[in-house]
């Protein structure tokens, strides 16, 4: 397993070894052990499996807050996709930073993302699945979203705005200078 650190302190690439013949290949996505390694010890509640059939899929920026807050270990099963972790830990040294990695099935990579960050893809590729690990299960009453276009946050989804296929519930987020984050940076 390789493990490259970002920018954003807790924000990790993982790239799982691929065991490949003329059959294919096999992989290890998750193996506690190994991430327990790493010093990656979060103990994954739920799976989630989300399906994008066009080019342009925006979801997000997503975050769920405390007491039901969630970290994610997210993959691409099958396509390709931008996926963007954002800080949004008050008193953080990088907050309303973000940092983006392409994630496909041919890459094979992962982005770790942690409590306190919003995350967010956008799809390459027609038909593209996300597979993610989450550490808490969904409590709606703890969802929440910021606008996935905040010119304060900048992220460059590689497609202009109005190209952005959307939710309502992306569509009317609130920006980043509206809301109030319910997480505080813990400084390390």
């Amino acid at each position: 397993m390789q493990v490259e650190k970002t920018e954003l302190d807790g924000v990790l690439i993982l790239t799982p070894v691929r065991h490949g013949d003329a059959r294919g290949f096999f992989s290890e996505s998750w193996n506690r052990r190994r991430m327990a390694e790493h010093g990656i010890e979060i103990d994954f509640v739920q799976d989630n499996h989300s399906f994008s059939s066009r080019v342009g899929t925006v979801r997000g920026l997503h975050f769920q807050a405390p007491p039901h807050a969630q970290a994610k270990l997210v993959r691409c099963g099958r396509g390709r996709l931008f996926d963007v972790a954002v800080d949004i830990r008050k008193g953080s040294p990088t907050f309303g930073r973000w940092v983006g990695v392409e994630l496909s099935f041919d890459n094979g990579r992962q982005l770790l993302v942690p409590e306190g960050f919003l995350h967010g893809f956008v799809t390459r590729e027609p038909d593209t699945e996300i597979i993610y690990k989450c550490s808490d299960y969904y409590a709606s009453e703890c969802d929440g979203a910021v606008r996935f276009d905040d010119p304060d946050i900048g992220v460059d989804w590689g497609i202009a705005a109005d190209q952005a296929v959307l939710s309502d519930k992306d569509r009317t987020a609130p920006l980043l200078r509206d809301f109030d984050s319910p997480f505080t940076w813990q400084g390390r």
